[in-house]
Order: structure tokens, then C-alpha cells, then sequence
């Protein structure tokens, strides 16, 4: 962690202890936009003292801002400036990079938030900039808001690449789910149960040869040289023949030239977008490998390349967390309860979900894979099993309590940057 971040760090945990009625903060709340922010002024006690200061999205936009807050410092003589912003899609990046790299103070408050005291203010529901960038400083002087973390470039960079990835992930999968069901569905749907097995071939039939009339128009060796060139093992040449007799007697619709050319656009957009996927995985690679907490989280089992470089985007600084139940509420793996009336007492916890899904799904698929494939693992696993393996459920909710285990494993490996050690199994 840089000495900068590690001050921006400190700052941020005084100012949440110190703001609420403190008579040395200038409040500039922002209503963040695509071409133009609303800014609010004001004291951390309540008092309002500049309501409205639109400002574009440029660079004299952020001087101008930066003018009018230190004028408000001077004139009501005030020690201190916070600047707080709400999170709108990127558009609230650029201002918040130039003012933490100016140095100043700079918070988040979450949209949520937001949205939950927005009516407190006069106990309506109306909503406008003016009242929204005031909502913002309100939310600050009263010490709720959020740490904003600006990481150094490779670590922003590798975020970059990981929602990147997710987006092409995205787009590989609706083509995929695409060409299964709305095309072999309708013009070749004997197909689909063999589309599966072997995707490189069923790509290949979809691309050349998706009308059953074309396949059925061929002798078996000339469709099995077109589908699969070269050497074809026993069962491909089995599923191959299966394919080429079902297509002569299929109840597909009649396949047009426009079928065809949307065949071809769909199979030739899977492929560019899986050699996509590729580049990719290879740019977060490169990008990991520079982090020296990287080859120490590849030694808890279970973490392989993708889990690790999910962890450790998500994670970033591991001193930014002070303990580790901060670090289960960001993967949303936190336990949480409605407890209220006579039955409070027997209401039992769940996982919030609040946190990032993706990191969730990642670790408990490597829950999985350690608590089959891994001794001391399996053993830990076992021993949570006994006594309790007929109830419902019970093997999914351990291996969530393991997620859970493995993330403040992964936390503690990159604070220690030392290699997994099965101790850490047996801390609760």
C-alpha cells in the first residue's frame, strides 16, 4: 500500500469518528451527472451555506468548484473540506481522481442511502439536484458514508479487465443460449441433444450445414469430412452418424438464406468473442503475476488462476479492512436476520447477498473443489457433516460457511503474504 493511500486511509476513519457536530468541516455534497454536477454547501451542525453550485464535467468545471470551497472555508472560517459524491455509473471517476489527486478529501455515499434519507430531509418524496447534492452533505455531517478507495494503476487496471471479462462472459453466453434455442430449436431440433458433446463440431453443423435437408442431401462421409476433418475417434464417428440419420427424417423448419446468414454472424461472433475471452484471461494473467499476494493466494486450495485474480481485485489493499467481518459484508457472505417479535430468538441467520455476487459464486465453486479434493479439507467438511447429514440442505449451507472461511483465509494470506498454512483451518 502507498504512504498516500495509507494516509487517505487514516484520514477517512477520523473524519467518520469526528464530523458529526464538528464545527471545522466544510460539507460539499455533489449530485454527480453525465455533462454537469450540482454541488451543496454547507456545515457539518446542519447549517446551509452556498445550495446550489452547478459546475460542468471539465476541467474548468473542477476549478471552479475547488474556488467556491475554499471561498466558503475562508469566509466562515472553517478548518477542513470533505468532498462526497454518489456513485453514478463512472460518471463521478473523473472528479473524484482529480480531487484525491489535488489532495483533498473524498467520500462516498451509497446510492441506497441516498435514496432512504432523501424523504427524511422534509418528509416528502419529491427528487431534484438541489436537494439531492444537500441529501449527500447530509449524509456525511452525520458520519454515513463510505471510504473511496482509488487503488494504484495496476489494480485498477485489473478490475478493469475482470468486469471485461464478466461483460464477455455475458455476450458468450446469450449467443450460446441463443443458437441452441432459437435456432437448433426451430430447424434442426433433434440436434440439440448431441449440441453439447461436442461443441466445436455442433458449431459446425449450426455454421455449414444447420438445414436437415442439406445434411440428408449428403452422403455420411462427405457431411463427417465437413463437420470434422481428420482423424475421428470411435464414438465421434458414432454421434456424427447418429446426426447425419435423424436430419433425413427431422421436423426442423424450412431453412432460408436469411437463417443461414444469421447462422453464420451468430457461430463467427461466438468464436471472435471466445478468442476475446482468451486475450483476456491472458492480459489479467500478466497483470496478477506483478502483485506478489497473487502466488500466495494460488496456494490455498481450490484458488486457481480465476478465483485468485477475482480475490485479489476484489480485496486490492488487504490493510484497507480492519477486521475480517468487513471483509465478508463487501462479498455479501455477512449473516443477517429479521429478528423481531416472540420468535426472534429462533430466527436463524442468512448470508446478506449484499456484497459482489461474482466473488461469491467464485469462491464457492472453490469451496467445492477443496472440500473434495483437498485432505485437510475434507476432513474440515466432515467434521461440520456429523451428526447433521440428513438435514435439508445442510451441504450447501456448509460449504457457504466454507466461501466464507476461504475468503478470510485469502484476506489473511495477502496481509502476511505467506503461503497457506492448515492452521488457519481450524480458527473460527
Amino acid at each position: 500500500m502507498s504512504e498516500k493511500n495509507d494516509t487517505r486511509l487514516q484520514e477517512f476513519r477520523q473524519l467518520q469518528k469526528e464530523i458529526r457536530g464538528s464545527e471545522d468541516y466544510l460539507v460539499v455534497g455533489i449530485d454527480v451527472a453525465k455533462d454537469r454536477h450540482s454541488a451543496f454547501f454547507g456545515t457539518a451542525t446542519g447549517k446551509a451555506l452556498f445550495r446550489r453550485l452547478v459546475f460542468g464535467n471539465d476541467r474548468e468545471g473542477f476549478e471552479r468548484l475547488i474556488l467556491q470551497a475554499e471561498a466558503m472555508r475562508v469566509q466562515h472560517g472553517l478548518r477542513k473540506v470533505v468532498f462526497g459524491l454518489e456513485p453514478t455509473a463512472n460518471y463521478h471517476k473523473p472528479l473524484g481522481e482529480y480531487l484525491i489527486t489535488g489532495g483533498h478529501r473524498v467520500v462516498l455515499v451509497s446510492a441506497k442511502s441516498v435514496k432512504r434519507n432523501r424523504e427524511l430531509l422534509d418528509g416528502r418524496w419529491d427528487k431534484h439536484d438541489t436537494k439531492d447534492s444537500a441529501n449527500v452533505a447530509d449524509l456525511i455531517s452525520q458520519g454515513k458514508c463510505l471510504y473511496y478507495e482509488y487503488p494504484e494503476l495496476r489494480l485498477r487496471e485489473l478490475r478493469g479487465l475482470l468486469s471485461l471479462k464478466r461483460r464477455l462472459k455475458r455476450q458468450e453466453h446469450g449467443l450460446r443460449v441463443r443458437i441452441r434455442n432459437h435456432l437448433i430449436a426451430q430447424y434442426f431440433p433433434e440436434f440439440d441433444r448431441y449440441f453439447g458433446r461436442s461443441e466445436s463440431e455442433g458449431l459446425a453443423i449450426v455454421r455449414w450445414c444447420l438445414g436437415p435437408s442439406v445434411i440428408a442431401s449428403l452422403a455420411y462421409d462427405q457431411f463427417a469430412r465437413w463437420v470434422a476433418p481428420g482423424n475421428r475417434a470411435l464414438r465421434q464417428q458414432e454421434r456424427l452418424r447418429a446426426i447425419w440419420q435423424k436430419a433425413s427424417a427431422s421436423i426442423g423448419c424450412e431453412v432460408g438464406e436469411a437463417v443461414r446468414f444469421e447462422a453464420k454472424l451468430m457461430v463467427e461472433g461466438l468464436r471472435q468473442i471466445r478468442e476475446a475471452l482468451g486475450e483476456t484471461d491472458e492480459k489479467i494473467t500478466d497483470l496478477c503475476i506483478q502483485f506478489p499476494e497473487y502466488e500466495y493466494l494460488l496456494t490455498i486450495p481450490g484458488f486457481g488462476p480465476d478465483v485468485s485474480s477475482k480475490v485479489l481485485g476484489a480485496i486490492g489493499n488487504p490493510f484497507r479492512f480492519e477486521r475480517g467481518n468487513q471483509v465478508l459484508k463487501m462479498a455479501g457472505l455477512d449473516l443477517v436476520a429479521e429478528r423481531s417479535g416472540k420468535r426472534s430468538d429462533g430466527v436463524v441467520p442468512v448470508i446478506s447477498k449484499n456484497g459482489k455476487a461474482e466473488l461469491r459464486y467464485a469462491l464457492y465453486q472453490a469451496a467445492m473443489i477443496a472440500s473434495s479434493r483437498d485432505r485437510e479439507f475434507i476432513r474440515w467438511f466432515t467434521n461440520r457433516l456429523r451428526g447433521r447429514q440428513r438435514e435439508k440442505g445442510i451441504k450447501t449451507r456448509m460449504r457457504v460457511k466454507l466461501s466464507a472461511k476461504l475468503l478470510i483465509i485469502a484476506w489473511t494470506v495477502m496481509k502476511k503474504r505467506e503461503p497457506f498454512n492448515p492452521d488457519y483451518l481450524r480458527i473460527e
